[in-house]
């Protein structure tokens, strides 16, 4: 086996004559001659790799952030279109709760359960309290905000059909004279008029002239039109929530049974069929088939030129 390769360098010093002799193996020099040629390519290499990798991770990271950015931008678009929606039920659900006086009061003067029919159950909530650690990450506020407005969606969607049913209600409540006329006869005792002897009168009587429009004082629908009895020419009206109102001694009709009717639209016309001493309209009320005062639930004033005792 032949030996490996050496190689002595002399190193002489001129002026003290000292010489120095080195001596070096031919394969590791050149291989440190080599790593000293190629090392900083390498590093270059290395360096360059880590920073791909680096631009990568970043370039990586942007894309995540580009996404969760649009997202949010997404999910801040639908909580406002949200916020807006209610606003607008907030708003007209105030519009339309400011009821008049007049019928507000109306309202107030029905039988309390003619009143409960019309009132929804179920209270408006409070919306879920909001913890501060619950708060620390945006995707946890937008998730908490979409429940506490879907939340206030589902209230308001409560509040608007019990606003819904008070309008019903309002309007299918008799809040209006039903002609234009004077009260000859109040509703509770009096004498007959026939008889002379103590008698229960059941509603009121309206003197005007024969052939005076008569109009449905709320919303319903004719259940009755024909003769019947002492009522003469009779028409009744179901207004639903147990409302029903009567209309006696017609010259002739202007509805059907089975027509529905709006307040103030004309329903007959004033007569003295029946047993009536001359020509008016006798007015009844009934809540949940029992008979109330009329006037407790008219607004309005009524011209009364005769008297409410006789």
């Amino acid at each position: 086996m032949t030996s490996p390769r050496r190689y002595t360098i002399v190193i002489a010093n001129r002026q003290t004559g000292a010489v120095r002799r080195l001596t070096i193996r031919l394969r590791p020099f050149a291989a440190a001659v080599v790593v000293a040629l190629f090392l900083p390519s390498v590093i270059g290499m290395w360096a360059r790799q880590l920073a791909l990798v680096e631009v990568d991770a970043l370039s990586s990271t942007n894309g995540v952030l580009q996404e969760e950015n649009a997202s949010y931008r997404a999910a801040t678009g639908a909580l406002t279109t949200q916020i807006e929606s209610l606003q607008s039920a907030i708003n007209e659900l105030g519009i339309r709760a400011n009821m008049d006086p007049a019928s507000a009061a109306a309202l107030e003067k029905l039988p309390a359960n003619v009143r409960n029919r019309a009132e929804g159950g179920t209270s408006v909530a409070s919306a879920s309290a909001m913890s501060t650690s619950s708060l620390s990450l945006p995707e946890n506020t937008f998730s908490i905000l979409r429940d506490v407005l879907k939340s206030l969606e589902g209230h308001l969607s409560i509040v608007r059909r019990n606003v819904e049913r008070r309008e019903s209600l309002m309007n299918a409540t008799p809040s209006i004279w039903p002609i234009h006329g004077w009260l000859s006869a109040g509703y509770g005792k009096r004498r007959d008029p026939f008889t002379g002897q103590p008698d229960f009168h059941p509603g009121l009587d309206i003197s005007a002239e024969r052939g005076t429009p008569i109009h449905a004082t709320a919303a319903g629908t004719v259940e009755f039109a024909a003769h019947n009895g002492d009522y003469g020419n009779l028409i009744v009206v179901n207004h639903g929530y147990g409302l029903v109102t009567r209309y006696g001694h017609l010259s002739r009709f202007s509805t059907r049974p089975g027509q529905k009717v709006k307040r103030g639209d004309v329903l007959g016309y004033v007569g003295a069929t029946g047993r009536a001493t001359g020509a008016h309209l006798h007015y009844e009320v009934l809540a949940n088939g029992k008979l109330v005062n009329p006037l407790q639930l008219l607004v309005g004033k009524q011209s009364e030129r005769g008297s409410a005792s006789n």
